[in-house]
């Protein structure tokens, strides 16, 4: 078997980067670093293409587990280090191939280092020819059981047999910070994902109806950021403000079909002032084009009229399934189905209104003094840090 002393780790999408790619290269050393420090064993090394973790006794499967969600992450394997010497490869390619118990291999040579004397397709056919004279197993260049892959640098050479996916995108924080308006739906804790693989770290604003909603939805709330916060260098900051007045104000002034609007403008302008107070340079949300009223492009625009600041949209063009299926893939899907009701479903109007106007929502806005309640609800926001919940093993 594979004796596994090295991961190696490819960057993916962030080899297209020009001048600014050392930039996002030191960023993702500093996340896989913060999300691997429990074990204060291991060893790091990056270069220009890849970055190298020396496992020194580290348990494979947690550090497995870990990798998996660090943004920035095109793919990564465990892999053993043997000197750069054909011979020394190829020996030790046969025993891992003798040792697999498969019946088809696929050879898969990279060489970093050009000074060495044979190119990748000759080690390939070399190590292949020694593999299919010494053992049973057949050459399946199309859909082979095992595939061996070697990566020849100046010293050492890496032998692996998977290729891990990794997260993808950009490391998280290298491209600013953005405030999410977070639900305790299946929606927003998804939309939080996608702007983090993009590079954003991510802060979140939540707005509780108490008495009408409960404290066991104001931990659901938490307990997704809490979630989340694995893919966002490990903590995530949750503002959490009272809208209870407001909402109550909003029903009094405008009634049912207005309502939905009228709180999306009132929750979108709390939110862009608590972006302004903490850095953050747009907003995010988990709307879906069409999939409820107040998300309608009349209500869209109606309710970005408020506000000066970038809404980002990454759920824009997904549908519902689409959402679910990557709701189950991060692990929120079933917290978020939970029955604890947030402030909009709580005062869910029956017949909203699909396509707002500025100009009628603005008057019934102005039958109220939302500006001195907007300020009071500010000034008593409560902001609360999360990190990620405890794992206690991988299997």
């Amino acid at each position: 078997m594979a004796e596994y002393d090295t991961v190696l780790i490819r960057y993916g999408e962030l080899t297209t980067k020009g001048k600014n790619r050392k930039d996002f290269i030191r960023k993702l050393d500093r996340n896989i670093r913060a999300m691997l420090k429990e074990y204060e064993q291991l060893e790091y090394r990056r270069t220009y293409d890849r970055f190298y973790i020396r496992l020194n006794g580290a348990d494979p499967e947690g550090v497995k587990h870990k990798l998996e969600k660090v943004f920035g992450i095109s793919s990564f394997s465990f892999t053993e280090r043997v000197d750069s010497d054909i011979d020394v490869i190829t020996n030790r390619c046969l025993e891992l191939a003798k040792a697999s118990g498969m019946h088809t291999f696929k050879m898969i040579t990279r060489r970093h280092d050009k000074t060495f004397p044979m190119k990748s397709d000759a080690i390939n056919r070399h190590v292949a020819g020694a593999i299919l004279e010494h053992s049973d197993l057949k050459v399946d260049v199309h859909n082979p059981e095992l595939e061996l892959r070697v990566e020849v640098h100046a010293g050492d050479t890496y032998l692996m047999s998977e290729k891990i996916p990794g997260a993808g995108g950009y490391p998280s924080g290298i491209n600013g910070k953005v405030l999410l308006l977070l639900s305790g739906g299946i929606d927003s804790p998804v939309a939080a994902y996608e702007l983090m693989k993009r590079g954003l770290d991510v802060e979140a604003v939540h707005f509780a109806s108490p008495p009408y909603t409960s404290e066991n939805a104001k931990q659901k709330v938490l307990d997704l950021a809490s979630m989340m916060s694995e893919y966002n260098q490990g903590r995530m900051r949750v503002h959490m403000v009272n809208f209870t007045d407001l909402q109550l104000a909003i029903y009094k002034a405008a009634g049912d079909p207005y309502a939905v609007t009228l709180m999306r403008r009132m929750m979108v302008r709390l939110a862009q002032q608590i972006a302004k107070d903490n850095g953050c340079l747009a907003l995010g949300t988990g709307e879906s084009l069409g999939q409820v009223a107040s998300q309608t492009l009349e209500s869209i625009a109606c309710i970005n009229a408020v506000i000066s600041i970038p809404v980002l949209r990454p759920l824009i063009c997904m549908d519902k399934v689409e959402i679910i299926d990557l709701a189950r893939k991060i692990g929120t899907y079933e917290t978020s189905i939970l029955p604890y009701e947030d402030c909009c479903t709580i005062f869910d109007p029956k017949n909203p209104v699909t396509r707002p106007t500025d100009a009628k929502a603005a008057s019934f806005e102005s039958r109220f003094d939302y500006d001195t309640m907007i300020q009071e609800a500010l000034q008593n926001a409560e902001t609360v840090v999360v990190h990620p919940p405890v794992v206690e093993d991988y299997l």
